[in-house]
């Protein structure tokens, strides 16, 4: 990827370290890949009124059938806030719900059974976005070598 550096404000570097560094960079090529993945994601559940980060709250969710905040916040590799703002829609429409913790002054969230439902509904179209994923990929087997090497990352 050859990039339009203006060296006028890079005094030192010049053009073609720079676009060297963008063409060469792991980390721009992992986030300019996700995003691309997410939209095709995106793309599969729109139908639904879902994104992909809610789909993945929701299978969470389910598959704990009971959540405390932080325990969704471990499983999806995000903080405690970002979870309690994303659950906000969900509670809005009505598809998960608050419920007791394991203690008297904690909460939990569950599937509604609206949530469940829509669930069902979503998993079919997520199967479709993961085998076009898996195919550019270049199959199920690289891609789940793929997954694989990225959970290194966070040491899973």
């Amino acid at each position: 990827m050859d990039l339009p550096v203006d060296t006028t404000y890079n005094v030192g570097m010049s053009a073609t370290s720079l676009s060297a560094v963008g063409t060469a960079c792991n980390c721009l090529a992992l986030r300019r890949a996700a995003r691309a993945a997410a939209r095709r994601y995106d793309d599969a559940l729109r139908s639904l009124d879902l994104n992909n980060g809610q789909f993945s709250m929701l299978v969470v969710i389910g598959a704990m059938r009971r959540a405390g905040t932080q325990a969704i916040a471990d499983h999806l590799g995000m903080d405690r806030t970002t979870v309690t703002a994303a659950l906000k829609p969900l509670q809005r429409r009505g598809l998960v719900e608050g419920v007791p913790g394991g203690d008297r002054r904690s909460r939990a969230v569950q599937l509604t059974d609206a949530g469940t439902t829509l669930l069902g509904q979503a998993l079919p179209r997520w199967e479709a976005a993961q085998e076009e994923v898996a195919a550019l990929l270049g199959g199920a087997a690289v891609a789940q070598g793929f997954r694989r090497q990225l959970q290194a990352f966070d040491g899973r």
